[in-house]
């Protein structure tokens, strides 16, 4: 599969209903998320084996993993709306891909790698910590998606676990105006990728 044409599946992908500001819930674009696997597929992270999305939204990166491949994919999150409109896209495509409703801390599903895209932690401080602990609890190998200056602390913070964390990409990113305390249209932020193993 072209990486444009991964793009253009996810692009259609239904969206979620609703988004809680408190988790932080903004989707990742599909040309970001068709990257990010592509990026994993030529480390050979990704085909054949079993892969866990966490806090998973409408199954992006799970479903992405399915489409590249992956022998199983697993996504996990906390919002119902979420989880079934995840169910939904995966049926629509005829992907056995699995989602459930839980939260990041009760997931025991080990992975091969595990792709993610937490809370950056802007509305509850260090809400990306618990997400990193698990990740690296169920994988030897992580793909995480976080703002760009906040990288320094994420490459230490994996140390103390014995684990070292690379950049793989920083990327662009428009938040769309999607809460009221968003005063802008469009705001524009750095994110990155780092691989954690």
């Amino acid at each position: 599969m072209r990486k444009k044409d991964l793009e253009i599946i996810l692009e259609g992908l239904e969206k979620q209903t609703s988004f809680d500001a408190s988790l932080e819930q903004y989707p990742t674009p599909s040309v970001i998320v068709a990257d990010i696997m592509f990026n994993a597929y030529m480390n050979g992270d990704l085909e054949g084996l079993k892969i866990v999305d966490l806090g998973c939204g409408n199954g992006v990166f799970a479903i992405a993993a399915s489409l590249m491949g992956a022998g199983a994919s697993y996504g996990y999150d906390i919002s119902e709306d979420a989880v079934a409109v995840a169910k939904k896209n995966a049926e629509n495509l005829k992907l056995n891909t699995e989602f459930f409703i839980s939260d990041v801390k009760d997931v025991t599903e080990g992975a091969d790698t595990v792709f993610m895209n937490p809370p950056f932690g802007c509305q509850n401080r260090n809400a990306d910590r618990p997400f990193l602990d698990k990740a690296m609890e169920l994988s030897e190998c992580v793909y995480s998606v976080h703002k760009a200056e906040t990288v320094d602390f994420v490459m230490k913070y994996c140390e103390t676990a014995e684990r070292k964390a690379s950049l793989c990409k920083v990327y662009k990113y428009n938040i769309p105006h999607m809460f009221e305390f968003h005063k802008d249209k469009n705001r524009s932020i750095e994110i990155a990728v780092v691989n954690i193993r």
